[in-house]
């Protein structure tokens, strides 16, 4: 039975494929050559048997279905990648930004609004995909039959939005390491303001949002952690009864677990949430005597 592998490629894209030889099993990071539609492609390999398979579906790999109850077969991995091969792909990788270039210097000739993000070669040369961001819809008809003429290949043109060309570029984010989405964040989805909102954080645009000028995906992910977390600590403008008398709850501190509260009588102080509930506790007690 062939094994299911995820193969990754340039810019975080990822396709599924089956690997036929059992006496020589495939593992992570392993240079293959895959068959594409119209050619062969290169990548490494991501995951293999029943990880690559509860990863499998909706995938770039899975080819459409033939009945309802039969899928397609996966694309073959053709086999393991040579030094010939992986020298291949790294000269085809160098000439991916003068293709670029090339690119975007033919859409500005024809006054396109469309910003030029990325060129990725197929390993064969047959396909050359260019990645671009517009604010609308572009008629790109005459720049792809000018490419096709100029690169003998098959052109294939993507807009794709501000957060995948973030993913596919790179980068390093406000928090100093490398951006989630070009990393292990490969599927972000949609990030609205509740979620700062909900973690008390600053509206201010600027200050939440990544390198793609949308909203910081990391405010998605963390989400649960704070609401989590808040579940410990009194709401922000309750009145508390503490051994002081009525308190209210200025503001909550989760990382340091501690609570800002303020009285008339006593003005403001700071206390860790867990004494906080021990003088709740002690004051409810002494009510009922």
């Amino acid at each position: 039975m062939p094994d299911t592998i995820e193969v990754r490629f340039k810019g975080n894209r990822r396709a599924f494929h089956s690997w036929h030889d059992d006496n020589d099993p495939l593992t992570r990071d392993t240079p293959v050559v895959v068959a594409v539609e119209r050619g062969l492609d290169f990548g490494y390999v991501n995951s293999t048997g029943e990880t690559a398979a509860s990863k499998c579906g909706g995938c770039d790999g899975c080819g459409p279905a033939t009945s309802d109850a039969a899928p397609a077969p996966l694309p073959r991995i053709v086999r393991r990648a040579t030094p010939e091969d992986v020298k291949q792909h790294q000269q085809v990788r160098l000439a991916e930004d003068d293709a670029r270039r090339e690119v975007a210097r033919r859409a500005a000739a024809q006054k396109l609004e469309m910003r030029i993000s990325d060129a990725e070669w197929q390993w064969d040369r047959q396909r050359l995909t260019v990645y671009f961001t517009a604010e609308r819809r572009v008629d790109f008809r005459a720049l792809v039959r000018e490419l096709a003429g100029h690169f003998r290949a098959r052109i294939e043109l993507r807009q794709i939005g501000v957060r995948d060309e973030a993913a596919r570029l790179g980068g390093i984010g406000r928090c100093g390491r490398e951006l989630c989405c070009s990393t292990w964040l490969t599927e972000p989805g949609p990030v609205s303001l509740g979620l700062a909102k909900d973690q008390r954080l600053s509206l201010n645009p600027a200050q939440i949002s990544g390198g793609c000028g949308r909203l910081l995906c990391c405010l998605k992910y963390e989400h649960e952690f704070y609401l989590a977390s808040r579940k410990r600590f009194p709401k922000e403008g309750k009145m508390v009864q503490t051994l002081r008398g009525p308190e209210k709850v200025i503001a909550v501190d989760i990382f340091r677990e501690r609570v800002l509260l303020r009285s008339e009588e006593h003005g403001s102080r700071s206390i860790p949430v867990v004494a906080l509930r021990e003088e709740i506790g002690q004051a409810a007690k002494e009510s009922t005597r």
